[in-house]
């Protein structure tokens, strides 16, 4: 008897410990890499190589998200390195935009059947957007992956573009797609695109006022008519981007997801609800030092900027307590979470310092998250930006 209670109270003990060893697991660190366009990649397999092999040397480097060029031998030889180090490689491939080069696919409208402006960051970063509902877009996209990527080695995929244009091109960005495909969608949600375009005739910039924002559910739109059409946005959206992951997984693939900043996310149709479900991690995109799309403090002013008669929006300083904010907001998701930072540099559109990466990934990691992205280029990060992470406690 006395044994048995030993063996008991040590199983027990040996539960506990365990349990406590996971919970104060050392956070870890997803890596993208931006290979350019579909066709040359900007980089060789020795160079991304050599910068990984430096940055997981200062930082437990648990995923690497590389895309979107048709290189093969590329990946190959990157997934034997990475492989050897126990990383999984994960391929950045885009959904609803960004695929114009390499598939046939149907465009998305806004609700009066106009093509929103592009917004054109760099070459292979036009944000040309594809409808959300079209199946054909869908059966391209995976198609795309079992050609060219299928036999590479890679682990997992990486969803980026999934949404629709944002504020960037004013009102039509976010009032689409309002293509035939969608405006039934729309009406299975119980909304009548012809009755949300009458609404914003009548209403105008009112017609996006909102009676508030709380850091967790969010803006709350005064108009019924309006809450219900973003409400279906999302829905629509969100679940195309659900079954797309959903084939995906079936293959023995992890999925990723890039998601804009929680408070911004329902106007380009992302339901963090829907999307954490069929996700594996999710990255929101936390970026307060870009000044370009899903840049958190960009997208607000392009918001305000769209719909000044609007009411209800406040004043956000995009500082360390809004970033603590947003954090929040992602708590409630089911799936792992790594907030997406960005590490890279350029002067006029990420100009990012070593503090104000320390800042963010103190923030990030202190919140008790799986880890954190360094994005969104690995390869564009000067030197000081990459050894400041071994001071990053």
């Amino acid at each position: 008897m006395p044994m048995k209670r030993f063996v008991f109270i040590f199983m027990c003990l040996l539960t506990i410990s365990a349990c406590k060893g996971a919970s104060e697991k050392e956070p870890s660190y997803i890596v993208q890499v931006s290979l350019g366009s579909w066709n040359s990649p900007d980089y060789t397999a020795e160079q991304v190589i050599g910068r990984i092999d430096t940055v997981s040397s200062l930082i437990p480097v648990r995923k690497v998200i590389i895309g979107w060029s048709l290189d093969k031998e590329l990946y190959l030889k990157l997934g034997d390195f990475l492989h050897s180090r126990n990383i999984d490689m994960l391929l950045w491939l885009p959904v609803f935009a960004e695929t114009e080069d390499v598939c046939d696919n149907s465009i998305a409208t806004d609700l009066w059947g106009e093509v929103p402006a592009n917004y054109d960051l760099t070459a292979g970063e036009g944000f040309r957007f594809n409808c959300p509902s079209d199946p054909l877009n869908a059966e391209n996209l995976i198609a795309l992956y079992d050609k060219c990527f299928s036999d590479c080695g890679f682990d997992g995929v990486f969803l980026d573009r999934i949404r629709t244009q944002s504020f960037v091109s004013g009102v039509s960005g976010v009032l689409n797609c309002g293509c035939p495909l969608c405006a039934g969608r729309f009406e299975e949600e119980g909304v009548d695109l012809d009755a949300v375009k009458a609404e914003w005739a009548s209403k105008g910039d009112s017609f996006f006022s909102v009676t508030g924002y709380d850091p967790v559910t969010g803006f709350e739109f005064e108009n019924p008519v309006a809450a219900a059409f973003f409400t279906a946005k999302g829905h629509i959206v969100s679940s195309s981007v659900a079954a797309i992951a959903d084939s995906l997984r079936s293959r023995g693939l992890q999925v990723g997801m890039d998601l804009y900043a929680p408070f911004m996310a329902p106007f380009v149709g992302q339901d963090y609800d829907i999307l954490s479900r069929h996700a594996d991690f999710i990255k929101p995109m936390l970026y307060r030092q870009t000044f370009a799309p899903a840049g958190m403090g960009f997208e607000y002013e392009l918001l305000l900027k769209a719909v000044p008669g609007a009411s209800g929006y406040p004043e956000f300083t995009v500082d360390a307590a809004f970033l603590e904010s947003q954090l929040k907001a992602m708590e409630p998701y089911p799936c792992e979470k790594y907030p997406g930072i960005e590490i890279n540099y350029r002067e006029s559109v990420v100009p990012t310092s070593p503090e104000y990466i320390k800042e963010s990934l103190g923030a990030v990691m202190k919140h008790g998250f799986e880890g954190a992205v360094l994005s969104w280029n690995i390869m564009e990060a000067p030197e000081a930006h990459i050894s400041c992470l071994k001071d990053r406690d």
